[in-house]
C-alpha cells in the first residue's frame, strides 16, 4: 500500500464512503452469457469490509456511471446506504449524496480507478485508489492499494480507515468474544 500526505489524519474525518463500481468492487472485466445477460464478480472480503464499516457507523454509497441489476442486487445485500447508477458525469450524484447526508468533503472517501472519477476524488477529502488504477487517479490519491479492483483493495482500503480511527481493534474483539454483535453482517 502507498501512503501520502497526511492520510491517517484525513481518513480520521471520514463519515461516508463512496465506491466506483467496475475496476474497484468488480475486476473491471464485463462477462456476458449466451444470451446477453452481463455478470459482475464481486470479492467476499471487500464485501464484508463494507457491512463492517457500517456496523461501524459508517456511511457507504456507490456512484457508476453504468447501469447493472447485479449491482443493485449487491448494493441491497450489503445494504448500501446510497446508490447512484448510470451518471457518467459524476458531479450531479455527488452533489445530491452531499445534500443528502449533509456531510462536507472533507468528510467523504472516494475509492476510484479511472479517468471518470477524477472529479470526484479532487472534491473529497480523503482520495484513494485501487491498484491497478490509472497513474492520474493514484497521483490524486492519498492512498493507493496494492491491491487491484475487485482483488481485496476495497478491503484493505476500508482496513485503514477503520484502524485509522481506532475502530478495527474492536471489531476484531467481537470476532474472538460477542459473535452475537456480528449479526446483520454480510459478505
Amino acid at each position: 500500500m502507498e501512503i501520502k500526505q497526511d492520510a491517517e489524519k484525513k481518513a480520521q474525518k471520514v463519515k461516508l464512503i463512496i465506491f466506483d463500481v467496475d475496476g474497484v468492487l468488480t475486476d473491471g472485466g464485463i462477462y456476458i452469457g449466451e444470451n446477453g445477460e452481463l455478470y459482475k464478480p464481486f470479492f467476499c472480503r471487500d464485501g464484508l469490509a463494507i457491512t463492517l464499516c457500517r456496523k461501524a457507523g459508517l456511511k457507504t454509497a456507490i456512484i457508476t456511471g453504468r447501469n447493472s441489476k447485479q449491482l443493485a442486487y449487491r448494493a441491497k445485500e450489503l445494504k448500501i446506504d446510497e446508490v447512484f447508477q448510470g451518471h457518467m458525469d459524476k458531479r450531479a450524484a455527488y452533489r445530491q449524496l452531499k445534500e443528502r447526508t449533509g456531510f462536507a468533503d472533507e468528510e467523504i472517501a472516494y475509492i476510484a480507478d479511472d479517468l471518470i472519477d477524477l472529479p470526484i476524488l479532487l472534491q473529497v477529502g480523503f482520495p484513494m485508489a485501487v491498484g491497478d488504477a490509472v497513474p492520474e487517479v493514484k497521483d490524486v490519491s492519498c492512498l493507493v492499494s496494492g491491491f487491484n479492483g475487485g482483488h481485496g483493495a476495497v478491503r484493505e482500503l476500508l482496513e485503514y480507515i477503520l484502524k485509522s480511527q481506532g475502530l478495527w481493534a474492536g471489531i476484531i474483539s467481537d470476532f474472538y468474544h460477542n459473535p452475537s454483535e456480528l449479526e446483520g453482517i454480510g459478505q
